[in-house]
Parts: C-alpha cells; structure tokens; sequence
C-alpha cells in the first residue's frame, strides 16, 4: 500500500487530504513539525512527502531544512512536493534545485495537484470531469455559493472544506447560505448531487437548516426538499429579491437599497486566502499559476473593457489594470462600446448604468445577444434595488456601488478571471 506523509498541513486541509486518500486506499501519516519530520521520513520512507508551507516560515530556516533532507541519502530519494503562498520565478527554481518536484500556490486545484500526485505513486486518481462552475464568497454573515454549468460531485465535496475554511476565518457563528443555481435545469438524474450539495453544507454545525436559501427554477429541486425530512426549513425560491430581504436585517438601515448593495452585493472578502480552491484547472483548460509564474508568464493577462461616461473613472481604473500588465479598452459610452465588442472578445467588461443615450441595462440586453456572454461587473452610482436586482437577473456577475478603491474592482476581477463566464 502507498504511504504519504504530510508536514504542517493545517487542520481543515488536513481533514480533506485524508478522506480523498481514503478514499483511494492510500495511508496517509500526518505531522505538524518540520524537524520532526525527517526523522519520521527516514524511518517510514514514504513514496511521497507533500510539505505545506506557510506564510510565517523563515526562509532561511526552510532552506537550512530542505538542505537536512537533500544531504540524507534516503530522504532524498522520497519525492517532494509542496503547497504555499505566491513566490517568484526566482524561489521556484531554487526548490527545485532542492528536490522539490511541484509547487501549489494556495488556494490550490486539486485537479491538477492530484494528476501531480497520481504521477509519483503510479495511481489514478478518480475525479468527476463535469463541467460545474462553484464560487463561493462571504459578506457579513451571509456566504453565497454559485453553481453554474453542471453539479460535480468533486467540487460539491470540496465546499464542505471550504465552508469551513471561510467560517473559520471570518469567525461566523450563525452564518446564512445562499445557493444560486439559477441557470441549471435540474431532474431526478441529479438528485444525488443536490443530496451531496446540502449535506456537505449542512455537515458544519454552525449551518442551520432555516439559514439556507436555494434560488432556482427548477421545480424537481423544491420537491427534492419537501421529500426530505432532514432538509426541513431549507427553502427553495425563484425571486432573488425575495431571497435577499429575508436573509437580512433591514433594521440596521433605513434604506434598503444600502441595504443590499453594502451587505449582500458587494463582496467584502476580497482574499480567496485558504488552501481550498473551488476551480479547477480544467475549467479553463490553462497550466496551473505555478507553473505560469515559474516561466515568467503573468496568468492575469487579460483584456478589459471599462464602459463609464465619468472620464476620472475611466482614468483611474484603466491606470490600474495596466499596471497590472492588463489589456484595457475605455469607452465613455455604450454605443461605441457595442460597435467594438462585436470585433473583439473582452474577458471582463466594468460597466456604468446611469450613462446617456444607451444605458447600461439596455447596453446588457444587446450583451445578451453575443453568442458568448462575458463577465460583467457592474460600477455605478445606481442604488435603487430594482436596478441592482434587474442587472444581475440580467447576467450581471457582481454589482458595485461608487465609488470604491480601484484595487477593489482589480482584486475582484483578478479572483474571479479563472472562472468561465457564465452563457
């Protein structure tokens, strides 16, 4: 039977690495120092020691320790590989020359560090390939999870992590889940997907089930969770406004236009932080950003398209997207923009609603009509809820109220990019 040692791997990517390796009968041996582990390597030898660095490591200290095990001739013949934050070209090629074989930047895709891992130990991995788009993102105590495309049994077991992983970080005690599948067409086929939806969701203790909301068309779904006893209090609804003024306290302000653009729409955690990633690096078919960044390549090299008849907003977020080594387009209205989109694809469009002549509502309904939808971001000054809730019943990705730190809508954009635009 293979064996697997894990260093300093923290508790919940712990507890995902030894269902997965359970489920693919290999043992897996847990340890949370870095000194104590190579004692542990040289007496069990391991066919593979996967190394989770963190942020507050020294890396004077790591060097000195991947030195210990390169200079020991039986712990240098077990493969390597580790997981940690963002690090240069430069740090890559020096632990390779250490024996590293991989490294995963977190949060991590565990299509590819599995296909990794499977390589070493000679053993296929299962994965479920269906198409599913899942993102998830808090605001407040409300956690919205989206899922577009299809239901993969994958991704659906890995939110039970990162639930966790997002509790834990923002110290939720009571925390209120949204599920928009808004555009899935669900029958009796996908019943035991859902089933894994709510109880991956529901398996922490702190997600009650009168908290969670499901948005969706389908009716095979309600009747799903009448069915179920243990569901009970879940509830189904096809009205995102309906949705979002029964999840919220409008107590704590008195317009609910604030309400729910401050609150629910614009999301207040802009790290994706973690070792969960809920993306693959199948969905857009690109090398993981590890390997980007070890050949020099920018992974966020992207095309924008910023639409606001406000020249300053213009300049300010065109000026931040380049220096990021973005491609940018500025349009001061939605007429030229609808003319040059029809020439070029754009992986990102920022769009104001309150412009003259073509508004942004009726600029999204002629996007409606392009045979590949793009991602929008709406930014404006527009806060009344029946524009907010018309905008993302539209197609709308994420709804921003002006103004905001330019960072914000860069850090938005660059941690929803990898994600294919919804159709």
């Amino acid at each position: 039977m293979k064996n697997v040692l894990v260093v300093d791997a923290s508790p919940i990517f712990s507890e995902f690495l030894k269902d997965k390796f359970s489920e693919e009968k290999i043992e897996v041996t847990f340890i949370q120092d870095k000194l104590d582990s190579i004692p542990k390597m040289i007496s069990m030898l391991p066919d593979l020691v996967i190394l989770d660095i963190n942020e507050t490591d020294n890396p004077a200290f790591l060097l000195d320790y991947l030195q210990k095990i390169k200079a020991h001739p039986n712990a240098s013949r077990i493969p390597l590989i580790a997981t940690g934050p963002v690090m240069d070209r430069k740090e890559i090629a020096l632990f390779a020359k250490f024996g590293i074989h991989k490294y995963f930047i977190k949060p991590i895709k565990f299509d590819f560090f599995f296909d990794s891992i499977g390589t070493i130990l000679r053993t296929a991995f299962s994965m479920d390939t269906t198409p599913c788009v899942l993102d998830i993102h808090c605001n407040g105590n409300i956690i919205f999870i989206e899922i577009a495309q299809g239901l993969n049994r994958e991704k659906l077991s890995l939110l039970r992590y990162k639930l966790s992983e997002i509790i834990e970080k923002t110290a939720l005690d009571a925390p209120k889940v949204v599920i928009m599948m808004t555009n899935l067409d669900l029958t009796f086929v996908d019943g035991l997907n859902i089933e894994l939806l709510l109880n991956n969701i529901l398996a922490n203790h702190k997600i009650q089930n009168k908290n969670v909301k499901i948005l969706s068309f389908s009716t095979f779904t309600k009747e799903l969770i009448d069915g179920h006893p243990e569901y009970a209090g879940i509830e189904v609804v096809t009205d995102i406004s309906h949705v979002l003024n029964s999840l919220v306290d409008s107590s704590s302000t008195a317009h609910v236009s604030d309400l729910i653009t401050d609150r629910i729409l614009t999301n207040n955690d802009t790290e994706s932080g973690g070792s969960i990633e809920m993306r693959f690096s199948t969905d857009t078919n690109a090398p993981s950003r590890s390997e980007q960044l070890a050949e020099g390549v920018d992974p966020y090299l992207k095309h924008i398209a910023i639409v606001d008849d406000d020249s300053v907003v213009l300049d300010l977020l065109a000026s931040t997207f380049r220096a990021k080594r973005f491609h940018v387009d500025t349009f001061n209205n939605g007429v030229v923009f609808l003319e040059a989109v029809t020439e070029k694809k754009y992986d990102l469009i920022v769009l104001d609603i309150m412009m003259p002549g073509l508004s942004g509502i009726d600029t999204l309904m002629k996007l409606k009509e392009l045979p590949e939808f793009p991602v929008i971001f709406i930014y404006s000054q527009a806060m009344k809820k029946e524009l907010i809730i018309k905008s993302l019943s539209m197609g709308a990705k994420q709804y921003f109220v002006k103004p905001q730190k330019p960072e914000v809508i860069l850090n938005k954009a660059v941690e929803m990019f990898i994600a294919p635009a919804k159709k």
